[in-house]
C-alpha cells in the first residue's frame, strides 16, 4: 500500500496528518493498525473509536497478535470503550490466551474487562461523598490547596470502570459544596521558603563583610503568599539594599577602593536604582523570563529608577535578528519601556582591554586544555596556569588576530567558584561573524566574564538573577574588584518553571523542525509570543508573576494557576458574545415576529454601563449540538423532547416538536415552538444561540504534553517527543452573530457559556480566526 494511501487511512481514524506520518515510522504500530483497518474494511466508526484502535495497536504484544480481530470487534462495537478496558483486555489475553489453539472464555474475558458495566452518577456521587467525609478535616484546613487527586485515586479503586471525568466533576461539586467559592487566599500559591544559608568561599585576601548569603525578601511568614500586583510585591514584600549601601549586603566584598567607587557611582546615577534585563538573543522569551522582566523592570519602577534592556550577545553562533526584535516586543507588550537598549557587544573593546589588564596582573592566562578536558569539577589543573605574563599577552594577541585555531586556546581567570570549579573561561575563539560587529572580532567573551563587567559599566545597583547564578557570585565580585572598578550587588531569586511545558530553546526548536508545533508563537507553547497569540493579557501574566513572589525557592506550577490569573483579568475586560461551536439548526414554527428583529445586548451583563451591542433574532437559529439530547441522563438541564430551554437574551423559551434526521440517523434539524419567558414554564437552563450567523474558524487548545514533566526520563522514558498529546489542538468551524464580522487581531471576547477567546493573527478578509485562551471556571451545578 502506498504511503499516501496509508496516511489517508490512518487519518480516517481521527489522526492529524503529522501523527499519521509519525505512526508510519513505527513499523509495529503501523502494521497492527493496517491489520485492524483490513478487518474493519469500510465500516463507519463512531467518534473516538479510531483513537481506541490506535491505543490497542500501540500496546498489543506479538504473542497475542492473533487476537487482534477479536479485540477490534470489541472496540468497534463499543464494548471496549475506554483505554482502561482495553488495557484490561490486553492483560487478560496475555495471561490466559497466548496460543492460537486456546479459545477465549468470553464470560471471564468480559468480566475482567468490565464489559457492559455501567457506573451510574448516583454510585459515583455516593462513593465520592464517603471519601470527602474521610478527608473532611484536611479539606477544611487546607481548603483548595488540598490535593484532591488522593480522592480520585480512592474512588477509582472502588469504581474501576467509572468515567474519570465524571469522578472529577463529582469531586469538584462536593468540595465546592463543602468549602464554597474560592477566596483570594485559595488562589495564591503555596511557596516553600528556602531556609538554607549558603556559604561563600573567600576567594581573595580582601575583607568579607559576612559569609552568609541571604535571600532578597522579607521573612518567610510575610512572603509565602506573594502579592496581587508587581507594584504591591516590590513595595511591600521585597527589601533590597539602598543605593550606595552595597557594603551592607551580606557577602559583599569590600576593598580599599570601595568607598571611593561607591561615591563616584552615586554621582553618576543621582542615587537612582539601576537594574537590567539581560536576555540572550538566541531564542524567544518564555514564561520564566516574564518573572525576570517583572522583577527587574518592576523593582526599578517601584523605586523611581531605570532598567536597561541589555542583549547578552556574546555568542554569534546562535543569534538571529528575529530574536532581538521578538525580545523587545515582548518586554514592551508586558508594559515596560527600557531606559536604554544596549548590547554586551557595545563594550567588546573595553572588555578586551580589561582582559589584557588581568593578564598583566597575573590574574588570567592563555590555556590549551580542550573543552572536554575542562568539563566537570574535579578536573586536572591546567599545565599552563603558571605560564609567564608576556607569553599569555602574546598568545592572547594572537587569538585576537586569528592566528590560533578555534578550540586550540582560551583565556582563563585565576579564580575558584563557590561550587569548586576552577578557572572559568573568559574568552574563546569563534571564527563566526557577529550580528553587530561583523568580522571585527574572532574572540568572544563568556557570560562569566562579561556579565558583571557590563553591570559595572552601566552602573547597575541591583544585579537580579536566578538562583543558579549564585555559584558565579564569587567570580562576579572578584572580577570587579580585581579591575578596581565599581562592583554592583548580585541578588538571586528562584526560577519559575511551568509543568506540562518545555522552555528549552533547543527542544522547542526540535518541536518546530518535527512539525509538532508551527513556530515559536504556537499557542500550545509557553513562550511569551505564544501566550500573546493565544490571548493571555499582559496584566494577567504580570499579576501571576507577582503571586509567585521573589523567594529563593525554585517554583514549579501547573498551567491552571496562570489560567486563573488570566480569567481574573478577562472576566472584567472581555465583552460577551454569542457563539455556537458545533451548530444544530433549529426552526421556530411560531416565531412571534413577521421579520427578523434586532436585540440590544449588554457587553457585560453584570455591568450594563459598559455598553451594548446589537444582534439579530430570526425564526431559524443555531444552538450547540450538546445542548440537545434525545435521551437525556438524570439531572440533564438543557433541551430534550420532554424539556424546554430558554434562549439567552431573547426572552423566549423553546420546546421540541419534531426531530429531523438523515438516513443514518444523524440529527439534522429541530422543529420547535416558542413562548415568551414570562408565560412559559420556567426553564432549567438558558443556552446561547445565533441567527443569520457568520462562520468562524475556532482553534481549541489543550496541554501539548501528557505528563507533568515531559523531560523526566522516569515519567517519560521515550523522551519528550513521545509525550505529545494528539488532541492538543482542535479546529472547529463555528457560527457567530454578525457583530463578530468586524474584529481586530488580539481583540478578546467571552463566548458565553464556552470560554474566553482572542482573534488570531491569521485573520484576514477571507476568514476570521479565534483562539481559545482559557475556558470558563467550571460551574459545579451546570449540566
Amino acid at each position: 500500500m502506498a504511503e499516501l494511501d496509508i496516511i489517508t487511512k490512518f487519518r480516517s481514524l481521527g489522526m492529524s496528518e503529522q501523527k499519521a506520518k509519525e505512526t508510519i515510522k513505527n513499523a509495529n504500530i503501523a502494521n497492527n493498525l493496517e491489520l485492524a483497518l483490513t478487518h474493519i474494511k469500510n465500516k463507519k466508526l463512531d467518534d473516538g473509536v479510531g483513537m481506541l484502535l490506535y491505543h490497542m495497536a500501540s500496546k498489543l504484544k506479538p504473542q497475542i497478535i492473533h487476537e487482534l480481530p477479536f479485540l477490534v470487534d470489541y472496540i468497534v462495537d463499543r464494548k471496549l470503550d475506554t483505554t482502561t478496558r482495553i488495557d484490561a483486555a490486553l492483560d487478560y489475553l496475555l495471561q490466559y490466551v497466548q496460543k492460537k489453539d486456546i479459545a477465549v472464555n468470553i464470560v471471564e474475558f468480559e468480566r475482567a474487562c468490565g464489559v457492559g458495566v455501567e457506573v451510574t452518577p448516583e454510585e459515583i456521587e455516593r462513593i465520592v461523598q464517603e471519601k470527602i467525609k474521610l478527608h473532611k478535616d484536611s479539606l477544611l484546613s487546607q481548603r483548595y490547596h488540598f490535593n484532591s487527586f488522593k480522592i480520585m485515586q480512592e474512588v477509582r479503586t472502588e469504581l474501576k470502570w467509572a468515567d474519570a471525568k465524571s469522578i472529577k466533576a463529582a469531586i469538584d461539586v462536593e468540595i465546592f459544596d463543602l468549602l464554597g467559592p474560592k477566596t483570594e487566599d485559595d488562589l495564591k500559591p503555596l511557596v516553600k521558603a528556602d531556609k538554607k544559608k549558603e556559604k561563600l568561599k573567600q576567594v581573595t585576601s580582601n575583607k568579607v563583610i559576612t559569609s552568609e548569603v541571604t535571600t532578597a525578601v522579607e521573612p518567610e511568614s510575610k512572603t509565602t503568599d506573594g502579592a496581587r500586583t508587581i507594584a504591591e510585591l516590590m513595595k511591600t514584600k521585597v527589601h533590597f539594599h539602598a543605593t550606595g549601601e552595597n557594603y551592607k549586603t551580606d557577602g559583599y566584598v569590600v576593598t580599599e577602593n570601595t568607598e571611593r567607587l561607591l561615591k563616584e557611582h552615586l554621582l553618576q546615577t543621582n542615587g537612582k536604582v539601576h537594574t537590567r534585563f539581560p536576555p540572550e538573543p538566541n531564542g524567544i522569551l518564555h514564561i520564566g523570563h516574564a518573572k525576570a522582566i517583572n522583577i527587574n523592570f518592576g523593582y526599578a519602577a517601584s523605586q523611581g529608577g531605570v532598567c536597561y534592556l541589555r542583549y547578552d550577545d556574546t555568542n554569534p553562533e546562535k543569534e538571529e535578528e528575529k530574536f532581538f526584535i521578538g525580545i523587545k516586543a515582548m518586554v514592551e507588550w508586558l508594559g515596560y519601556k527600557p531606559y536604554k537598549i544596549t548590547h554586551s557587544s557595545d563594550y567588546f573593546q573595553q572588555l578586551y582591554e580589561w582582559a589584557v589588564i588581568l593578564i598583566q596582573k597575573g590574574l588570567a592566562y592563555v590555556c590549551h586544555q580542550t573543552a572536554d578536558d575542562m568539563k566537570g569539577f574535579n578536573v586536572k589543573p591546567s599545565d599552563w596556569r603558571d605560564r609567564s605574563v608576556s607569553e599569555s599577552l602574546q598568545l592572547f594577541e594572537d587569538m585576537k588576530n586569528g592566528k590560533i585555531e578555534e578550540g586550540a586556546a582560551t583565556l582563563r581567570l585565576k579564580v575558584t567558584l563557590e561550587e569548586g570549579k576552577m578557572d572559568p573561561v573568559a574568552y574563546r575563539i569563534k571564527f563566526i561573524p557577529h550580528h553587530r560587529t561583523g568580522n571585527k572580532w574572532c574572540i568572544y567573551p563568556t557570560y562569566d566574564y562579561t556579565h558583571c563587567l557590563c553591570d559595572s559599566i552601566e552602573n547597575i545597583t541591583h544585579s537580579l538573577c536566578t538562583k543558579e547564578f549564585q555559584s558565579r557570585r564569587s567570580s562576579y565580585y572578584w572580577l570587579c574588584n580585581a579591575l578596581e572598578i565599581y562592583c554592583p550587588v548580585q541578588w538571586e531569586y528562584g526560577r519559575l518553571n511551568m509543568n506540562y511545558a518545555l522552555v528549552s530553546k533547543r527542544k522547542i526548536a526540535k518541536l518546530i523542525t518535527e512539525q509538532i508545533v508551527n513556530d515559536w508563537d504556537d499557542p500550545r507553547l509557553f513562550t511569551l509570543t505564544a501566550l500573546h497569540r493565544r490571548g493571555f493579557p499582559a496584566d494577567a501574566i504580570n499579576n501571576f508573576c507577582a503571586q509567585m513572589g521573589v523567594t529563593g525557592a525554585q517554583i514549579s506550577v501547573d498551567p491552571s494557576m496562570l489560567e486563573a490569573a488570566v480569567r481574573d483579568v478577562l472576566n472584567v475586560t472581555a465583552p460577551r458574545r454569542l457563539v455556537v461551536l458545533e451548530p444544530l439548526k433549529v426552526t421556530i414554527t411560531n416565531f412571534p415576529h413577521k421579520a427578523p428583529i434586532e436585540l440590544e445586548i449588554p457587553n457585560f451583563p453584570q455591568n450594563p454601563e459598559k455598553g451594548t451591542h446589537k444582534i439579530l433574532l430570526d425564526r431559524v437559529i443555531y444552538i450547540e449540538q450538546s445542548d440537545f439530547k434525545i435521551l437525556p441522563e438524570k439531572g440533564y438541564r438543557r433541551l430534550s423532547p420532554e424539556q424546554n430551554v430558554g434562549l439567552r437574551h431573547a426572552g423566549l423559551v423553546i420546546s421540541v416538536k419534531e426531530v429531523k434526521k438523515d438516513v443514518d440517523g444523524a440529527i439534522l434539524e429541530l422543529i420547535c415552538e416558542c413562548q415568551p419567558t414570562e408565560k412559559a414554564e420556567k426553564p432549567k437552563a438558558f443556552i446561547q444561540w445565533v441567527s443569520q450567523p457568520i462562520v468562524l474558524e475556532v482553534r481549541l487548545y489543550e496541554m501539548l504534553f501528557k505528563h507533568k514533566n515531559p523531560e523526566d526520563p522516569n515519567e517519560v522514558p521515550g523522551g519528550f517527543l513521545s509525550d505529545i498529546n494528539e488532541k492538543s489542538m482542535t479546529v472547529l468551524w463555528a457560527m457567530a452573530d454578525q457583530v463578530l464580522g468586524k474584529v481586530r487581531v488580539y481583540e478578546k471576547y467571552q463566548f458565553e457559556r464556552i470560554g474566553f477567546f482572542s482573534v488570531d493573527p491569521d485573520t484576514n478578509n477571507e476568514r476570521i480566526v479565534f483562539n481559545r485562551t482559557v475556558g470558563l471556571k467550571e460551574d459545579a451545578g451546570k449540566k
